[in-house]
């Protein structure tokens, strides 16, 4: 029930995969809106709080995340999925996590560019490394920026992907994410 089997998931990775999903959309959408806040807006300090607190937890999460896939069985794929699938999951998934962290990274590099760490909903900081090379905060900026909405568009089509199984070819892929295996 806790732990993936090799017919499906288990409901930590089932949890930690929808919260993730949520966060990573919540923080895209919540950084589109804020970049556009002009200094009095009642918003302009609180959602970036908000949005760097989301992501230093997302990044936790994303750690947690992997330590668990490495310490469970992976399920079984499924036998009506054609060799070619099985490769573009398996590299989807790898470039989803690599956006993600190289995108907490660069939001790290932006927000502690002068020195002063995250303090993550006043629970705790996360401290600051300083400057670590000139323009900082605009170089990791562009990359946040443009790696955000790449990562949108890569969530957008294993979305997709997920319906297609589900809809198109009938299989258990979306099944597996939604519903907790007992064995």
């Amino acid at each position: 029930m806790f732990r993936n089997t090799s017919s499906g998931y288990g409901i930590v990775t089932i949890i930690v995969h929808w919260v993730s999903a949520f966060a990573v959309i919540g923080l895209f959408c919540l950084g589109f809106w804020m970049v556009d806040l002009t200094y009095y807006s009642t918003w302009y300090k609180t959602a970036p709080h908000i949005h760097k607190s989301l992501g230093v937890l997302l990044l936790f999460l994303t750690i947690f995340r992997l330590a668990w896939r490495w310490g469970n069985p992976k399920p079984l794929s499924d036998t009506q999925h054609k060799p070619w699938e099985r490769k573009v999951s398996h590299y989807v998934h790898l470039f989803l996590y690599l956006l993600m962290f190289i995108i907490m990274g660069s939001g790290y590099l932006i927000s502690t560019a002068d020195d002063r760490g995250i303090l993550v909903f006043d629970w705790f900081e996360l401290a600051s490394l300083g400057q670590l090379f000139n323009d900082q905060a605009d170089i990791a900026g562009l990359i946040h920026k443009v790696l955000a909405y790449s990562l949108i568009g890569l969530v957008i089509l294993h979305g997709l992907g997920a319906l297609k199984h589900h809809f198109v070819d009938k299989d258990t892929t979306l099944m597996r994410m939604l519903k907790i295996t007992s064995k």
